[in-house]
């Protein structure tokens, strides 16, 4: 590990963007291209919180560009919810991969890596201060919800969640008691490895947990 990750104070969605960039607060910066910090509207009211970037991301330095960004924009406008108006990150900023040959195989975060990049999440959370956070995939889950947290028993349910960082019970602007909400969904890079003859099952029930987050914001 090295120094502990600079998160800039009260700082806004594009500074902290350019901090992240020279986070090295864990070892994965330095095989990884760049920094994969999350996208979208300071406003939004819904936050889609990933594993890590993947190979196209790592290239671009844009999270959910690759297959699995195609397959959640099409969960999203099958759910109807335009993705102009969320926001997408992921729970580590970097790439973790193992090389072979020519191919970068993507390895899961360690629980380090999901320690190192926290302040960063804690960070976004506090500029957007969404109304609903939707966790794709285990590892989000797991990170954001509870260790214990399983996909296949508790997936689709919204759940009453504090972000990390502040403090519950916490007050909007208009002084009623602001709450913010988490649901856990399947990650789209699970489809795409889901079985053929399955798959379309597969999407079917990711756009299913996805409309119960549309009715909430609605």
């Amino acid at each position: 590990m090295s120094e502990t990750a600079p998160v800039p104070h009260d700082a806004g969605l594009p500074q902290l963007r350019e901090a992240a960039a020279g986070c090295h607060a864990c070892e994965l910066w330095e095989p990884a291209t760049q920094t994969v910090f999350g996208e979208g509207p300071e406003t939004a009211r819904i936050v889609f919180v990933g594993e890590q970037p993947g190979d196209s991301e790592d290239r671009a330095g844009e999270p959910f560009v690759g297959p699995s960004g195609k397959l959640l924009d099409r969960a999203l406008e099958a759910a109807r919810i335009d993705r102009r108006d969320a926001y997408v990150t992921n729970a580590v900023k970097h790439f973790r991969f193992t090389p072979t040959g020519k191919r970068r195989i993507h390895q899961s975060p360690g629980a380090e890596h999901l320690h190192a990049c926290r302040p960063w999440l804690a960070a976004e959370f506090a500029v957007l201060q969404p109304e609903v956070v939707v966790c794709l995939g285990a590892v989000a889950a797991k990170a954001l919800i509870s260790p214990s947290f399983r996909i296949t028993r508790e997936r689709g349910q919204l759940l009453p969640w504090t972000p990390p960082g502040t403090t519950p019970g916490e007050d909007d602007e208009d002084g009623a008691p602001a709450q913010t909400w988490v649901l856990a969904t399947t990650h789209p890079s699970a489809v795409l490895r889901t079985p053929e003859e399955d798959r379309a099952a597969a999407f079917d029930a990711m756009v299913a947990d996805l409309r119960v987050v549309a009715t909430a914001l609605a």
